[in-house]
């Protein structure tokens, strides 16, 4: 997803300007390597912080992200809201995680 996408999906559901730049500087740290932008990311959207709506499957995708790195926090959170969903949410999760470690292979080659 591109920032311009993910700053007027922000601004459609009303969060403020400080939020869309938050959320999309954690994304712009994180798609150039950034593990505790992952892990900001995977707060974000586990608690509804940062203007955006809560949405585990999206924090799962973060949250995955950030502990296939290396940091062990984000693993525990993974697992915590694993806890309260679906094994199709988490599937779906897992599949964006994917997408985003392949996005990011492409841009580097």
């Amino acid at each position: 997803m591109e920032l311009s996408n993910i700053a007027d999906q922000a601004q459609a559901i009303g969060t403020t300007e400080a939020d869309d730049l938050a959320i999309a500087g954690f994304i712009t740290e994180a798609a150039h390597g950034c593990i505790e932008s992952l892990f900001n990311l995977g707060v974000a959207y586990s608690t509804g912080s940062q203007g955006v709506t809560c949405d585990l499957i999206e924090a799962h995708k973060w949250f995955n992200l950030a502990a296939a790195k290396g940091h062990e926090e984000a693993a525990w959170c993974r697992a915590d809201i694993s806890d309260e969903m679906t094994a199709r949410e988490i599937a779906e999760a897992q599949r964006m995680a994917r997408e985003w470690l392949v996005a990011g292979a492409r841009k580097a080659a």
